[in-house]
């Protein structure tokens, strides 16, 4: 089985919840205290459920109970005999682009071709100014598609089609209740929980030079398979109430490439949550992505490759493997 990052989960007397499988492949949801798991599907206190989605539809009334089986003493298990999937099956993903001032100033430097007259340093200066008059504005945010999403230590699988994958860890938040315009002060209420997740990138068709007028194709950039290991497990909200100050860093091949603090995004968690729920009715389940920070690989000259190894943690939710292989290979 899975070597895991789930011990890192060690807050005293807190527990996560995961989607697991053991040996012949039964899929069922678990509570997780370091290297220990229960298998809620055995529990008829929370309904016997065979997915993290049902108890997500049922948050505000199954989360103490899950305080209370996390406190029992008989049906814990050893986490190491099973795999680790995704903690989540959201219906809809969100996702906010452009949210780290320096990622952003970053990857407009890198994508200058220098044809419109401006320097290295007038594209920053200008990408400077952009954040600034951003925050008179909403967020930006469009969808991703559920199907790209595999488990935090699952191979990432790059497209034969693809030249330039990149990497973009994130934090994420899953919604626990459903929402329809709900205020920036209130939005962190209808969180159940964080997760992280690495949302991929082919950077060469974001955008399509034969219509450059429509913008991004994000579909063909972020939504290939496995191309958001997510996970390895969900923290409730309240063993971090506050995401304003997290720490993520992503180490590619044991070099680190991103390291930077969630005080650097530009919209906070609770107003892209709101902004969401202006557009769309948020689901229980459903992910958020909050943007990425800077370090990616396009701004520093270096993309994914087969064999590459991405070793990604953020404080406090676990840490992630993703092994890169090319899909020939697959």
């Amino acid at each position: 089985m899975q070597s895991t990052g789930i011990t890192m989960i060690d807050h005293a007397g807190e527990w996560a919840l995961a989607r697991l499988s053991d040996r012949p492949g039964r899929v069922f949801p678990a509570l997780v205290r370091r290297d220990r798991v229960l298998d809620l599907s055995t529990r008829p206190e929370v309904g016997s459920p065979t997915s993290t989605a049902e108890l997500l539809d049922h948050w505000d009334d199954v989360s103490a109970v899950l305080d209370r089986l996390a406190q029992v003493r008989d049906g814990w298990e050893p986490l190491s005999a099973h795999e680790v999937l995704s903690p989540v099956e959201p219906r809809q993903i969100f996702q906010a682009g452009a949210n780290y001032r320096t990622h952003v100033i970053d990857i407009a430097a890198a994508h200058h071709d220098g044809t419109d007259g401006r320097t290295v340093e007038q594209v920053r200066a200008d990408a400077a100014a952009e954040m600034d008059a951003r925050l008179l504005h909403p967020p930006y945010v469009f969808q991703g598609l559920p199907s790209a999403i595999c488990g935090a230590y699952d191979e990432v699988v790059l497209p034969a089609d693809g030249t330039e994958p990149d990497w973009e860890l994130e934090l994420a938040a899953v919604i626990g209740r459903r929402a329809r315009r709900i205020r920036p002060e209130e939005a962190l209420d209808f969180v159940a929980g964080w997760t992280m997740v690495n949302d991929l990138t082919l950077r060469e068709k974001i955008f399509r030079k034969d219509i450059p007028a429509l913008g991004a194709d994000w579909l063909a950039a972020k939504n290939s398979p496995t191309f958001l290991p997510t996970g390895p497990v969900l923290v409730p909200r309240r063993v971090i109430p506050d995401p304003g100050d997290l720490r993520i860093v992503l180490k590619l091949n044991g070099e680190t490439m991103q390291d930077e603090s969630t005080k650097d995004m530009i919209f906070d968690v609770a107003r892209i949550i709101a902004h969401c729920s202006e557009v769309a009715t948020l689901l229980p389940g459903d992910l958020v992505l909050t943007g990425s920070p800077a370090g990616n690989g396009k701004a520093r000259g270096r993309l994914l490759r087969a064999g590459d190894v991405m070793d990604s943690t953020i404080g406090g939710l676990g840490s992630q493997r993703n092994r890169c292989v090319d899909e020939q290979e697959r």
